[in-house]
């Protein structure tokens, strides 16, 4: 049996190269539809490959790659159907959580609420696209916590990691940020009101127009890759 110590040291490997892809993924470092060359990526992260592959199994159960047998790893090819679906889960969840985030608001969540939306105000007229995408994604995840529902809340977690890992750099970074800054603001305002009704409509006619801009900028760019012959 391997000493505690190992154990300990080769699971932070792992960890370490898990990151290390999902920040390749985010940063549009590795593409869909790309054979992921494991060796490679162990260069890269200046590791043996063992905890690289440990790192791709955890991504292969989170569907963010997958493995052909004899062939190696994978990421997925973009698909329209598989963003227009995430997108209306997000809206589901999203709008069923809001009654029980604005029933349990009180001055705390309203503080922690208002704090997500100042970073993404912030970021957003930054000209580093990933922190702008990431702050959006915390005020929508600092929402969806105040709820105080867990699992839904890690089910909206995993939505955001198959946006931002499986597509960030291809589509996402063409989504106007502008018009979600009105919206978010629009959306504290009614939620510190306690105006439910308001509350879910803006959340509702912000994520849908996010999920147009998103799918016309998508079909473009397969259009391009079409045209392109490549």
């Amino acid at each position: 049996m391997a000493p505690k110590n190992m154990l300990k040291s080769e699971a932070g490997h792992t960890r370490t190269a898990y990151q290390g892809i999902r920040r390749m993924l985010f940063h549009n470092e590795i593409v869909p539809g790309q054979k992921i060359a494991y060796r490679d990526l162990a260069e890269r992260l200046g590791m043996s490959q063992t905890p690289v592959i440990q790192a791709l199994k955890w991504l292969e159960f989170q569907g963010l790659v997958r493995h052909e047998r004899h062939r190696g790893y994978y990421t997925e090819p973009i698909s329209v159907q598989e963003v227009e679906e995430i997108y209306d889960f997000r809206l589901q969840i999203e709008l069923a959580l809001l009654p029980r985030t604005i029933a349990r608001m009180d001055k705390a969540g309203l503080k922690t609420l208002k704090t997500a939306l100042d970073a993404h105000l912030k970021a957003s007229r930054e000209i580093y696209l990933h922190d702008r995408l990431v702050k959006d994604m915390e005020f929508h995840l600092t929402l969806a916590s105040l709820s105080g529902n867990q699992v839904q809340h890690q089910a909206l977690r995993n939505l955001f990691d198959l946006l931002y890992l499986k597509y960030g750099g291809n589509l996402l970074f063409s989504t106007s940020m502008d018009k979600a800054d009105t919206a978010h603001k629009e959306l504290f305002s009614r939620i510190s009101e306690g105006d439910l009704d308001g509350a879910q409509s803006i959340l509702s006619h912000h994520i849908q127009r996010v999920k147009r801009h998103v799918l016309n900028g998508l079909e473009r760019l397969m259009e391009e890759k079409d045209n392109s012959g490549f």
